[in-house]
């Protein structure tokens, strides 16, 4: 007899995805360029020059998937909406198709009664607010995005309760602006800390638009986090792991929570640090109803001595030896335990909800008789939600789970050669197929419906 894992009544179960990632439809309807359709057009840019221009064609065809929610019993879904889509000049005149077809979406999933988490900004910049600000570059596009969360939530708001301001403020200011290996392609440390500045006052002012115009709406933010540890047990990789984490972790929490970022992170940094305008904290920490946290493994900070004002260089591959005895170097599920645990002691006891996890497809096999068998995608999962359950026992306020994602999707300067969902998607035919991993997933939730 299979053992699942056991949540709480009222848990969320559900998948998550973003705009560029799934909905093609790239200059449909009125649609203006974002920074990910400009950048994906330069070539050697993404794997194989992909480009989500067709993605998994969900601007065409939304309810495929939904009813596959439906049939997998999943009781939430995240997905987030493409700002040009709406408001083609990421300000000003709205256009009304774009409007529309959210609400439709959102029409779709009540109608199986399937919760929407929206997430109003998933990288995807309107590249006239990139021309004219460079982005969160600019503290105007802080004040632009809250305009922007208020037209989202003025239409969508009597149905719509979940709101999440920001997908990883990290990644976005780290590989767009820092090193330009995401949209919009900038290497220019000098503009990091005012790009991620500028993206947690956008939360805060977004914060405030959203409670005005829905007052029972549950407000968040989602952060990427990792447990970082270092390479090898020395003072000066163990500072290397202080910094990073630091960098990494604590800039967004302390800002969030603390409404100052670490006094140590820009003693080292001084010289980039952004200008923070009176008031600017205490909007940014302003109080919020749930931490996103997106998590999959957990980092090692190396010293390097030669790295200018850093000294520190991070990556996920652990020293020899060193690796999970089931999924392999790349998995660390105990890290679920580590970070909640922080979240607790150190940052007030958040709720908690799992906005991203999952993995890319291991040892896949096809029987050809329809069925695709990703065991290694249900060991990750038993793992993972058995720490995450092990963590709520522990006392932390974990009210849902979002796999990412739910079909193979364009995964950023990956393109389609990572394929991380749920469901096989055939990208030249958009032909969908549920792998085993879904079917597993579909059968612990009903586990947890039959106990209640």
């Amino acid at each position: 007899m299979t053992t699942y894992p056991q949540f709480p009544p009222n848990f969320y179960f559900g998948s998550a995805t973003a705009a560029y990632q799934i909905e093609g439809g790239w200059n449909a309807d009125g649609k203006a360029l974002s920074t990910w359709d400009v950048f994906t057009h330069k070539p050697g840019k993404i794997k194989n020059d992909d480009t989500g221009d067709v993605a998994c064609n969900t601007y065409h065809d939304f309810q495929t998937d939904i009813d596959i929610m439906a049939q997998l019993n999943m009781n939430a879904y995240r997905f987030s909406i493409a700002w040009s889509r709406v408001l083609p000049q990421g300000k000003g005149a709205v256009n009304a198709k774009g409007l529309d077809y959210y609400n439709r979406i959102v029409d779709a999933l009540l109608e199986k009664n399937i919760t929407p988490f929206i997430t109003l900004f998933h990288w995807d910049m309107p590249q006239a607010l990139f021309e004219e600000n460079g982005g969160f570059v600019g503290r105007d596009t802080a004040y632009y995005f809250a305009d922007y969360a208020e037209i989202i939530v003025k239409s969508l708001g009597d149905r719509v309760k979940h709101w999440i301001t920001l997908n990883e403020p990290w990644e976005h200011a780290f590989f767009g602006y820092f090193v330009g290996e995401h949209a919009p392609g900038v290497k220019n440390p000098w503009k990091y800390f005012k790009v991620a500045h500028h993206e947690l006052l956008g939360h805060g002012l977004a914060v405030e638009r959203i409670r005005a115009a829905s007052p029972d709406a549950e407000v968040g933010i989602t952060l990427s986090q990792f447990p970082i540890y270092p390479y090898e047990d020395t003072p000066q990789h163990q500072n290397a792991a202080h910094f990073a984490d630091l960098f990494m972790n604590r800039f967004y929490l302390d800002g969030l929570y603390n409404g100052r970022y670490p006094d140590d992170l820009f003693k080292r940094l001084h010289l980039f640090r952004p200008k923070i305008e009176p008031g600017d904290m205490e909007i940014i920490s302003a109080k919020t109803d749930f931490l996103g946290v997106n998590y999959y493994t957990r980092q090692y900070a190396r010293h390097i001595w030669y790295l200018p004002f850093f000294k520190a260089w991070v990556d996920r591959e652990p020293p020899p030896g060193i690796s999970h005895p089931v999924l392999g170097s790349q998995a660390f599920p105990e890290g679920v335990g580590e970070l909640t645990k922080r979240y607790r002691e150190e940052y007030g006891d958040p709720v908690i909800y799992f906005t991203e996890n999952g993995t890319i497809d291991h040892d896949v096999v096809w029987d050809g008789n329809g069925r695709f068998h990703d065991q290694h995608r249900i060991q990750y999962l038993q793992h993972y939600l058995a720490e995450i359950e092990k963590a709520i026992a522990a006392g932390s306020d974990v009210r849902g789970y979002f796999m990412w994602t739910m079909v193979d999707n364009f995964e950023w300067a990956q393109g389609y050669d990572w394929r991380m969902g749920f469901v096989r998607v055939d990208h030249e035919t958009q032909q969908r197929t549920i792998k085993d991993s879904a079917y597993w997933y579909r059968d612990m939730i009903k586990h947890q419906e039959s106990r209640e």
